[in-house]
């Protein structure tokens, strides 16, 4: 029997604002442990929350964003349950009546338009980090536990998809593609290593072409891509595996060990009864007027989407160079910058796609930390349109660009590499290469026009591929036809 996985995803974004979501305690990553808390997030008794606006105005662009309903009305609940890294027995978030409702993510999926419905995106505040040690880092079998409650009450906002992703593949791009969203959006760094961005999946599979949903299982805080890739991949082959012998699937919570590709089972599966949710009693509803909701969608940035549709209507780029443009903010603003500097944009979207990108996939670098700015690229650029220097000697600059971080003209100098444009000089070097090859040159004259190329491949070797194509072609075919 056919079986079709049935994926929906949980994502957890850690907020990139100054402080905490119901005190004043500063966000920020790693640190002495436990010298970034206070009572509030202490829950000393007597302490009490106040909502950080500049993380409600964060969660509110995450929702527009994902094209989403803004009621104007929701409250935070208490979510009770217990674990050392929640000290106060329960966390602050939201239930029945979240933020943002009913949007939607469009990716593409082997070259296919595939729209992800988003249930849900709601604020949280985050909890302490446990520390357990022993060999595997997991509280089974730790010797003992440390809590570090620096990170305890950061700003938490929660995206809950539909259950409408079908393969691993499909899984990885729509994460990959949200995180790119809230970078143009600038509320989270989304350091997925520092777990500025994590992600649990609600995993089930079901006959090939039935609309009911079979039992569902939870993967829990995957921190990659190549993680929840992988991990969607043995979980789904184990419950098919499982339906195939004849046996059933426990709804449960399951972890996926990385290292050893294994997926072991955590605990059952909690309802949301479980929790016994009820209204937060020391926080006041929140009211998104349409006036606050306006004022954040102005203060929006350009969305990946737009932008893309901007490159190809207003500077006539195709779509695909558009799409691989947009695929990051970092790019996207570099590429935009360069033309204020060099105005082609097919020819920089060429470079930074073939050129910039190949050199940072081959050193595994960040775009952040090159060392070619926008503005030395348009100089590069605008070498190579003045005929100074020629496509192959450009390419050879570029990467000693990368490497050194010297001018373009600073190279070429040094180096010599100049192109020759001069007709007279290229004339006598296409003289002595047509006399020492007389073979050729019948060939040439007897009709074969393809030798002309051996002829400029020869010119090109003599002066180092630093002689203009164009007149050398012009310069061979007028000494062949004497």
């Amino acid at each position: 029997m056919e079986f079709e996985p049935v994926i929906g995803l949980e994502i957890h974004v850690e907020l990139s604002t100054a402080s905490k979501m119901f005190c004043g305690c500063r966000v920020a990553f790693g640190g002495e442990p436990n010298t970034r808390c206070c009572p509030v997030c202490m829950a000393h008794p007597g302490a009490l929350p106040v909502a950080n606006r500049k993380a409600i105005e964060f969660l509110a662009k995450i929702g527009l964003a994902l094209d989403c309903a803004v009621p104007g009305h929701s409250i935070f609940h208490r979510k009770n349950y217990f674990y050392p890294d929640l000290p106060k027995g329960y966390q602050i978030s939201q239930y029945d009546q979240p933020f943002a409702v009913e949007g939607h993510l469009d990716i593409i999926v082997d070259d296919e338009p595939h729209r992800v419905g988003i249930e849900r995106v709601h604020m949280e505040e985050d909890t302490a980090k446990n520390i357990h040690a022993g060999e595997s880092g997991r509280i089974a079998g730790a010797l003992y536990s440390l809590i570090d409650f620096n990170r305890s009450g950061t700003p938490l906002v929660e995206i809950v998809t539909r259950p409408e992703i079908h393969s691993p593949q499909a899984a990885r791009i729509f994460l990959n593609k949200l995180k790119n969203l809230l970078k143009y959006l600038d509320v989270s760094d989304c350091n997925m290593e520092e777990g500025s961005l994590r992600c649990d999946a609600n995993v089930s599979v079901r006959p090939a072409g039935s609309s009911e949903l079979g039992v569902k299982t939870e993967l829990k805080n995957m921190n990659s891509f190549k993680h929840l890739e992988k991990g969607l991949t043995k979980e789904i082959q184990r419950q098919v595996e499982l339906l195939q012998a004849g046996e059933r699937v426990v709804q449960q919570t399951v972890h996926f060990d990385f290292a050893t590709g294994e997926v072991t089972p955590m605990r059952s599966k909690e309802f949301a009864h479980d929790y016994r949710y009820f209204p937060e009693p020391d926080l006041v509803p929140l009211e998104a007027g349409s006036d606050f909701v306006e004022s954040v969608r102005a203060a929006m940035p350009e969305l990946p989407g737009a932008r893309a549709r901007r490159y190809v209507d207003d500077l006539g780029l195709p779509e695909y160079n558009a799409e691989v443009l947009t695929s990051s903010r970092e790019l996207s603003d570099y590429f935009e910058e360069s033309l204020k500097h060099f105005d082609d944009a097919k020819l920089v979207s060429n470079w930074l796609m073939g050129e910039l990108l190949g050199y940072l996939n081959a050193t595994g670098g960040e775009l952040a930390s090159c060392q070619v700015t926008p503005e030395s690229l348009g100089n590069l650029l605008a070498m190579l349109g003045s005929g100074q220097v020629s496509n192959a000697v450009g390419k050879e600059v570029f990467a000693e660009m990368c490497q050194t971080g010297k001018a373009a003209g600073e190279i070429v100098e040094a180096r010599g590499l100049t192109q020759i444009s001069d007709e007279a000089q290229l004339a006598g070097i296409a003289e002595k290469i047509i006399a020492a090859n007389p073979a050729q040159v019948e060939q040439f004259r007897g009709g074969k026009q393809q030798v002309l190329g051996f002829f400029v491949g020869q010119v090109m070797k003599e002066t180092k591929g630093r002689a203009n194509p164009k007149v050398v072609n012009q310069v061979l075919r007028q000494k062949l036809a004497e």
